[in-house]
C-alpha cells in the first residue's frame, strides 16, 4: 500500500502505521489525515490484521495539526472552519481507533502533542521511548482541547493532572508519564519498536473477538452508570461465549495446553 505521508506495513497479523512527515514533526496536513483514515479502513476490513501499531518516523510521534495552512485564512481575513475540520478529521480518526475491534498500540518515539497526544490516548496501550514527550499544546496557541483529549486524558491520569497539563501547557517526560499512568512501558530508543512489536504479535495471537468486545465494554463504561455497565457486560459475554476462540480456550485449559486462537 503506497501513501505519500504514511507508511503501512503488515506482517504476522500486525499492521504498522507510521506517520511519515519527519521534517514537520509528523504534523497532520490534509493528505496525512486522508491517508490515515484510508489506512484505518483497511485495518478494519482486513481479517488478517489482528493488532495495530501506530508510530512516527524520525524523532517525533506526532506534533498534532500542521499550523502553516492556517495562515492563508488569517491573511485573507476568513475565519478558520475549526469545527468542521475537527469533526471530519480527528474526531473520525479517534472514533475509528476506539471502535475498531482490534488492539491498538501507540509506539511513542518522541513528541506527542495536540492531536498527536489525542491519538496516543485513543490507543489501547502506549509504549514510549525514553525520548518521548507529551503536551496538550492547545492553550499554547489559544485553542481548546480536541481529539478526545478532554475525555481520555483525565481518565488515564486523573482530572487534576490532566487539567494542569491543559492549562499550563506543561510538557510531561517519559518518566512522569509512566508514573502518571499515561503510558504502560518505557524502553530505550533502540528497543521501542522491537519490544512494541513483540507485544503486538502477542495480542495478534490472542482471541481477537474477545479483545474487540472488551474494547466495547470499556468504551461504554466511560460514560454510563454501574447498572448499565453490568447489563452491557452480560450482553457482551453472551456474544463472546458463542465464539470459536472461547471453545478453544476452554478446551486448551482442560487439556493443559496453550490455546491456539484464530480470531474467530
Amino acid at each position: 500500500m503506497s501513501y505519500s505521508t504514511l507508511l503501512y506495513e503488515s506482517s504476522d497479523g500486525v499492521a504498522t502505521l507510521t506517520f511519515n512527515r519527519p521534517d514537520k514533526s509528523n504534523a497532520f496536513d490534509e493528505t496525512m489525515i486522508a491517508e490515515t483514515l484510508d489506512a484505518l479502513k483497511t485495518v478494519a476490513r482486513d481479517a488478517s490484521v489482528r493488532a495495530v501499531v501506530i508510530t512516527g518516523a524520525g524523532k517525533n510521534f506526532c506534533a498534532g495539526q500542521d499550523l502553516a495552512p492556517l495562515l492563508r485564512y488569517y491573511q485573507s481575513g476568513q475565519p478558520v472552519p475549526f469545527g468542521e475540520h475537527v469533526r471530519t478529521s480527528y474526531n473520525v480518526i479517534v472514533t475509528q481507533i476506539r471502535t475498531i475491534e482490534k488492539p491498538f498500540i501507540a509506539a511513542i518515539n518522541g513528541a506527542a502533542a495536540g492531536a498527536g497526544l489525542g491519538i496516543a490516548c485513543a490507543c489501547d496501550l502506549r509504549c514510549a521511548s525514553e525520548q518521548a514527550r507529551f503536551r496538550m499544546a492547545f492553550v499554547g496557541i489559544g485553542l481548546a482541547p480536541d481529539s478526545g483529549t478532554s475525555l481520555l486524558l483525565p481518565r488515564l491520569i486523573g482530572w487534576g493532572r490532566a487539567l494542569e497539563m491543559a492549562l499550563t501547557n506543561a510538557t510531561l517526560d517519559a518518566t512522569m508519564a509512566l508514573q502518571y499512568g499515561l503510558i504502560q512501558r518505557v524502553f530505550s530508543a533502540d528497543e521501542l519498536m522491537p519490544k512494541t512489536m513483540e507485544l503486538a504479535r502477542q495480542l495478534a495471537s490472542a482471541p481477537t473477538r474477545a479483545i474487540g468486545l472488551t474494547k466495547r465494554a470499556f468504551n461504554r463504561a466511560l460514560t454510563c452508570d454501574l447498572e448499565t455497565a453490568l447489563e452491557y457486560e452480560a450482553m457482551l459475554q453472551e456474544i463472546a461465549g458463542r465464539t470459536l476462540d472461547h471453545r478453544e480456550g476452554v478446551q486448551a485449559f482442560i487439556e493443559k495446553r496453550a490455546p491456539r486462537f484464530t480470531g474467530a
